[in-house]
């Protein structure tokens, strides 16, 4: 709707009617402007209310944005439901390995009454849109179709914000990939669509499923003994072949990232190869080839990185200086830890083929056999026969509680784009670290062996989904979180601030000042700690 405040037309949302105060004179009272809209239901609103103690926001407002229409819905259309009779769904954890179609599982908890289906990839939930109409089923995507989902339809669904969907009557709600990151809004507040999911769904009286190959540690320590496993077989036959390349005997001053074996691959010119180093520019890490010193900024002595124009640069105060050694003079350098532009140029010559270079910040991708990028190759190349991790360890051994997650969901990405074993496809890893839990893992198709590994850790460290756990950055950072009056540690960035439960982060972050003058960013449950 639209009110008039100070002579100004301002929006919101009815959420509620209140009785009438007897001390109040109805003249007092101003008229709605304007209906806009119809908003989120009764119960988005309620679910709204959680989210913002949950995440720690001031206001419901972020959340009802996410539950409300694109564009604006004066009537809903009727009902387009076909099924009649409802079926029982159990809650828990449903593990698919990767190269699994999901698609028969869907169907089944959709055909049991209206449901939710939630997918990280926009693109990937209009194509299960799609699939669930050819098989009978009455389909509203998000966000186009809000109406129709407010309407009444047999299965909604759409990215992360379909957790706020209206959906009448909700029998289901089934979160897909739930180990992928872009169920979590980067923005603040925070908010997960799998915790969206559980909470609704434990609001509607309402069956939750979570469908993942590597489902996450808060996953299972919420499902408890609520896992369904697939079969030895199916798990073995729905993972890539992964080959793993030791290099613990490489001698340190000697290193390359590109081994004799991804040289066989490379040189094959009917092999599509993919790279993946997450090092954007020309070299991260250097150290001179005459007295083997590391080079440090001469300012603050942090590590520096050389850019794409020769130049050293220190990402902590940015000071910039030429290529040469503060120690010796020498401006012969050893690379230690390569760019994406430096290992282009050695893979085009070890290719003897040209090489793409491929960042978050590349446009349209020329036509190529070769590819080397940063993880964000992984979304945007299609018909690949290997990809290449060339340090893998750099995400095996990040200083994230996630790391291995993460790096067990990169080892899953990678494998959907190479294919079955039986096809050929292969995902190439080198490390130092080849007994690795995460490597091990995946190569025998076992990827519960680090979700138990992880959930050890976490519980012996207080990390979530044990305890919780807030990121605080920006100017006023540290005072802000004294005044919180919670356990705190100071980061390069700001703060990290702990809770024993969400409901006592969230509302101590929502009930404490801003300090005067401060830009705060507070990520809940931050996914890159």
């Amino acid at each position: 709707v639209r009110v008039v405040l100070h002579g100004r037309r301002i929006g919101g949302w009815v959420v509620s009617l209140g009785a009438a105060e007897v001390d109040r004179p109805p003249s007092s009272l101003v008229e709605i402007a304007k209906f806009s809209s119809v908003g989120p239901s009764a119960e988005v609103i309620s679910l709204a209310r959680w989210a913002a103690g949950r995440w720690g926001a001031p206001r419901a407002r972020p959340f009802l944005v996410a539950g409300s229409p694109p564009t604006m819905v004066r009537q809903l259309p009727p009902m387009r439901r076909s099924l009649a009779e409802l079926s029982a769904v159990e809650s828990g954890v449903r593990r698919v390995p990767p190269l699994i179609d999901p698609l028969p599982m869907v169907l089944e908890i959709a055909r049991c009454g209206p449901c939710i289906v939630v997918h990280p990839t926009p693109l990937a939930a209009r194509a299960i849109a799609n699939r669930l109409r050819k098989a009978g089923l009455r389909v509203a995507l998000l966000p186009d179709e809000w109406a129709q989902a407010a309407a009444g339809v047999d299965v909604v669904v759409g990215g992360r914000s379909a957790a706020w969907a209206p959906c009448p009557d909700l029998h289901s709600v089934v979160v897909l990939d739930e180990h992928d990151e872009a169920l979590q809004d980067e923005r603040s507040p925070t908010w997960h669509a799998r915790d969206v999911a559980i909470e609704r769904a434990a609001q509607a009286g309402a069956a939750c499923v979570l469908i993942s190959p590597i489902p996450t540690a808060t996953a299972l320590r919420w499902a408890g003994d609520r896992v369904v496993e697939p079969s030895v077989s199916d798990s073995v036959a729905g993972w890539p072949f992964i080959d793993v390349v030791d290099r613990t005997d490489e001698e340190p001053w000697k290193r390359s990232l590109v081994s004799s074996q991804l040289i066989a691959s490379l040189r094959d010119p009917a092999t599509r190869v993919v790279c993946v180093i997450n090092t954007a520019g020309r070299a991260r890490l250097l150290a001179c080839r005459s007295c083997r010193s590391l080079q440090r900024c001469a300012t603050c002595d942090a590590a520096v990185a050389q850019r794409d124009d020769g130049m050293l640069s220190c990402s902590r105060c940015g000071t910039v200086r030429p290529l040469v050694c503060q120690r010796c003079g020498s401006s012969a350098m050893a690379l230690m830890k390569p760019g994406v532009t430096r290992l282009r140029e050695e893979l085009e010559a070890a290719a003897n083929r040209p090489v793409v270079a491929v960042t978050g910040d590349s446009g349209g991708l020329p036509e190529g056999d070769v590819y080397v990028g940063t993880e964000a190759v992984l979304h945007r190349v299609r018909g690949v026969d290997v990809v290449a991790f060339l340090d893998f360890d750099a995400e095996l051994l990040a200083p994230r509680y996630r790391a291995a997650e993460q790096a067990l969901a990169l080892l899953v990405r990678a494998g959907r784009l190479v294919g079955r074993r039986s096809g050929g496809g292969r995902v190439l890893v080198q490390t130092f670290v080849p007994d690795h839990e995460v490597i091990v893992a995946a190569q025998r198709a076992q990827p519960l062996r680090v979700a138990e590994a992880e959930l050890a850790r976490r519980r012996l460290l207080g990390l979530p989904p044990f305890q919780a756990l807030a990121a605080v950055e920006g100017a006023g950072a540290a005072e802000f979180a004294t005044n919180v009056g919670l356990e705190f540690a100071t980061t390069p960035k700001g703060v990290l601030i702990r809770a024993d439960t969400w409901d006592v982060l969230g509302h101590a972050l929502a009930d404490t000042p801003r300090p005067k003058g401060s830009r705060l960013r507070v990520a809940v449950d931050p996914p890159r700690q």
